[in-house]
């Protein structure tokens, strides 16, 4: 197995590192520090620069106007974007970008994917609730009108990153015949109402609350697999934020160590600092390498030269890395630092808020290693 990046990714990389570059490590600390210190909106001119250099089109087809990239490549640039916690909805709509993509009718994926790929349309998904393989455990229904083929959307969805901003929102929601489907549903559409929540970050997030939101027949996507898919996706990226995150705090803890002097020596030379560095250092080894199995996993299973592959174990552990090894890398950072870490004046603060709700999103480590869990037991091991 070859994991070398190709041309095309490592072009990705490049052209993300140019957009970031001057990015400064966001302004927003946790609401646990300054109560109500939150950003209404997220970083436009970002976004229009993210636009302009084609990464919003990365993971399109050509049809769309994008690159026809895949999983992998939208990985490497998120995890560009968590170095300098970029405030941008890059995950959520690139994810939803590629399920209408995947699974979408052609009025839909022709309505949403060009504008998405121009950044002039910002799609988010609604998928931080519980949710069960079938669907039964989404807090969203869907019904069928007779009448006129459009779909009904009732119920509750919590924590729906950049609802505010969004201008489509892809919302899961269980169906009585079909299981879990995923309706795209507009900001402004009729009976849809979004409260503000806030994250562990500082960020907004929406509480949705659906009360008879139509939904035409061609805006639902009902393929099997779709919703388990783009949630499969999303926890993957996640795993690409925490990633970026965590490395770039440790480059952080290392430049810190190495200036910082006790006893007449830098501290980065005591052996407990160094052995402490050198264990997460090996977490955010272990991150890397089962992101990219899980990245490679997502591909592989829309098939290809090997065919469809598994690839619900492989995100479960990507994301139980990701879960502990985030947490351990900003724990230790702020020991390392002292006092210091926890000044609001330094960015590390605001790195360790990101940290923990990357840590949760989707579910902690220990929900996924239930899952996983349930997946060994069903498929066990030969």
């Amino acid at each position: 197995m070859d994991f070398t990046f190709t041309e095309e990714q490592q072009a990705a990389v490049e052209a993300a590192k140019a957009v970031f570059a001057d990015v400064a490590p966001d302004s927003v600390p946790s609401p646990a520090l300054t109560p109500g210190a939150v950003a209404d909106e997220f970083d436009r001119p970002l976004w229009a620069r993210l636009a302009a250099s084609d990464l919003l089109s990365l993971v399109l087809a050509e049809e769309h106007g994008g690159a026809g990239l895949d999983t992998i490549a939208l990985c490497l640039v998120l995890r560009e974007a968590a170095r300098v916690l970029a405030r941008v909805p890059l995950l959520e709509h690139c994810a939803t970008a590629m399920a209408v993509q995947a699974h979408g009718s052609p009025e839909l994926a022709s309505a949403l994917l060009p504008g998405a790929g121009r950044g002039t349309l910002v799609l988010t998904a609604a998928a931080h609730g519980r949710s069960g393989h079938d669907g039964a455990e989404l807090a969203v229904t869907a019904r069928r009108e007779e009448a006129d083929g459009d779909w009904v959307l009732d119920g509750t969805q919590t924590a729906v990153a950049w609802a505010q901003n969004a201008d489509w929102i892809a919302v899961p929601a269980h169906t009585a015949q079909d299981g879990a489907v995923l309706a795209l549903v507009p900001r402004g559409a009729e009976g849809l109402v979004i409260a503000e929540q806030f994250s562990t970050s500082g960020e907004r997030l929406g509480e949705l609350t659906l009360d008879g939101v139509r939904v035409p027949a061609a805006y639902l996507i009902g393929a099997p697999g779709a919703w388990d898919g783009l949630r499969r996706l999303l926890a993957t990226g996640t795993c690409a934020l925490a990633l970026g995150l965590g490395e770039a705090v440790l480059a952080m803890t290392s430049q810190y160590t190495g200036k910082r002097e006790q006893f007449g020596h830098p501290v980065a030379t005591f052996q407990a600092v160094a052995v402490q560095a050198a264990d997460r250092y090996i977490d955010l080894r272990a991150m890397e390498a089962t992101l990219w199995q899980a990245a490679w996993r997502l591909d592989a299973a829309t098939g290809g030269a090997g065919g469809p592959l598994p690839s619900a174990g492989d995100v479960c552990v990507a994301k139980i890395w990701a879960s502990e090894g985030v947490r351990r890398v900003v724990q230790t950072a702020q020991h390392l630092h002292g006092g210091f870490g926890a000044d609001t004046d330094y960015p590390l603060h605001r790195y360790h808020a990101w940290a923990k709700q990357l840590e949760l999103q989707l579910g902690p480590a220990a929900a996924h290693e239930e899952a996983l869990g349930d997946l060994l037991a069903a498929h066990p091991l030969s």
